[in-house]
């Protein structure tokens, strides 16, 4: 579906696939200002979610892609790419710069989107507040 899943979800989803929990005050802010959002469900319960998020015009960034584990191997996360570039091949201007931190093996299902490696011409960085 798209749409923006609900804190609570949206917390329970990253902890139940390994991602960093992140408090309800700033998932709320982040959650609102999703340039686009998909979450998967089976029956009631959100069981998968991607973002893109983004200034609209020049940048855009792919996070929060997962799946519950036990909803893994079915091409859940596949669909939410698809449905993800298919957004922002729609509605994002031309030339627009579309990057991910892709963790793990999670690279191999991004190369199939298009995605490179940009090392060693370039590397991401991060930092937390």
């Amino acid at each position: 579906e798209t749409e923006v899943p609900s804190v609570e979800s949206y917390r329970a989803l990253r902890l139940g696939t390994g991602l960093s929990d992140r408090s309800p005050e700033a998932a709320k802010i982040g959650l609102l200002n999703s340039w686009h959002a998909i979450t998967v469900k089976y029956g009631d319960e959100v069981v998968g979610m991607g973002r893109v998020i983004g200034d609209g015009g020049c940048h855009f960034q792919i996070v929060d892609v997962c799946v519950l584990p036990d909803h893994q191997g079915k091409g859940l996360a596949k669909q939410i790419m698809a449905g993800l570039i298919s957004e922002l091949e729609d509605r994002a201007p031309k030339g627009a710069f579309v990057s991910l931190i892709a963790d793990g093996d999670a690279q191999f299902l991004y190369e199939k989107f298009g995605f490179v490696l940009t090392a060693p011409g370039s590397v991401g960085m991060s930092r937390f507040t």
